[in-house]
């Protein structure tokens, strides 16, 4: 099945003007080819893997604005201390402007040391949602994902913190007795957003604060959830913006994601084409998790790789699977007819490398139609990892 790409980066185009993010772009969506001399080339690579759209593709969006107000986010509220099924915070509304991605160092501190004193360090032992210590297998994450208080990144942000919860939860709910193992709802929290320019520091990437994230994340670990903080770092160093939110990672319930759509090579700007990593910047990644899970005595942390395009991760082979403190995961995420999207799913599995979990994303919006549960689960291997945006 032929891969409509030019349908992805207009959804793309359409789910950024709508958040504010083109501020500052001369067009809807660039045309030009992506420019990044590591990126794969030939007819054979950009047809291993489908975007998971049918033939019978929806016409173009309409146009969308030039000009557009900046991300929403939304205000901290008090952190929750003590572990409770539901939880009733004040309404959380957008009322701040996320502001441009702050200056990064070139790399983070290489050793995480660990902190005493706060409650961001896990108690010795500490254990993951559903017990244990090891994530996969034996358990299955479901995720809202979005950002809070931005409808149109997805479904996390569709409603307030309590609500988000509460939606998480009924989600997770449907998977019970559908998988072995603990079920856990998931937020999966987009920390660093894709935007349209390059903002003060030229990353093209807005970190959101942490003291907006802490309030989300203090709630989910109190109500029993798992949180990954997903990052889109344009031009941004991985390791720079992951070490911005070393606090909360420090923490046993929360992992990290990578978008590769949204990592930008020299010269690319967002939307010519897709973005890519290499494995060497997802390696160091994975090594700089792992100081830190063994510093600070956590349980395995997640490390999620979105992938619906197979140059996304480059080199894809030589990704390391076997360190024992991180539990690496393909997450196939692309969206459209059940057809195509299976179609992208054998493609993702095929080059993967051994030793790496497998997770699915359902839209509810732009999947044609959405899966069902029993559909979801129904591949091999079996998700551990199923995410809603």
């Amino acid at each position: 099945m032929r891969a409509d790409h030019g349908y992805r980066r207009r959804a793309a185009a359409a789910m950024l003007a709508a958040a504010g993010l083109l501020a500052g772009c001369t067009a809807p969506f660039a045309s030009a080819p992506a420019t990044s001399s590591s990126s794969r080339t030939g007819a054979s690579a950009s047809s291993a893997a489908t975007a998971s759209y049918s033939s019978g593709n929806p016409a173009t969006p309409p146009g969308y604005p030039v000009t557009v107000p900046t991300l929403p986010t939304a205000p901290p509220t008090a952190a929750r201390s003590s572990p409770v099924t539901r939880i009733t915070p004040p309404s959380m509304t957008p009322s701040t402007t996320l502001p441009g991605a702050t200056a990064m160092s070139p790399a983070p501190p290489t050793s995480p040391a660990r902190t005493t004193g706060t409650s961001a360090i896990a108690s010795p032992a500490a254990e993951l949602p559903g017990g244990g210590r090891t994530m996969f297998p034996g358990r299955t994450l479901v995720a809202l994902y979005g950002h809070p208080g931005t409808p149109s990144l997805g479904a996390l942000g569709q409603q307030d913190l309590d609500e988000s919860i509460e939606r998480a939860e009924r989600v997770a709910a449907t998977y019970r007795g559908r998988v072995a193992g603990p079920v856990i709802p998931t937020f999966e929290i987009i920390a660093t957003v894709a935007r349209g320019g390059p903002g003060a520091d030229g990353t093209y990437s807005a970190q959101t604060p942490v003291s907006t994230l802490r309030p989300w994340v203090d709630a989910a670990t109190a109500a029993g959830m798992y949180v990954i903080l997903d990052l889109q770092p344009g031009r941004a160093n991985l390791l720079a913006q992951a070490n911005h939110y070393v606090d909360l990672l420090r923490r046993p319930h929360v992992g990290l994601a990578i978008d590769p759509e949204w990592k930008l090579g020299p010269g690319q700007r967002p939307l010519q084409g897709f973005g890519g990593v290499d494995a060497d910047e997802v390696n160091g990644v994975i090594a700089w998790l792992s100081r830190l899970t063994a510093a600070n005595d956590l349980p395995q942390k997640v490390l999620v790789l979105h992938q619906f395009h197979l140059p996304m991760l480059r080199d894809e082979e030589e990704i390391v699977t076997d360190d024992a403190n991180v539990a690496v995961v393909i997450h196939m995420d692309g969206q459209g007819s059940p057809a195509g999207k299976n179609s992208t799913w054998a493609a993702v599995v095929g080059a993967a490398p051994p030793g790496v979990f497998f997770g699915w994303k359902n839209f509810f919006a732009k999947d044609r139609p959405m899966m069902d549960q029993a559909t979801t689960l129904a591949r091999t291997p079996v998700p551990v990892m199923i995410s809603y945006q």
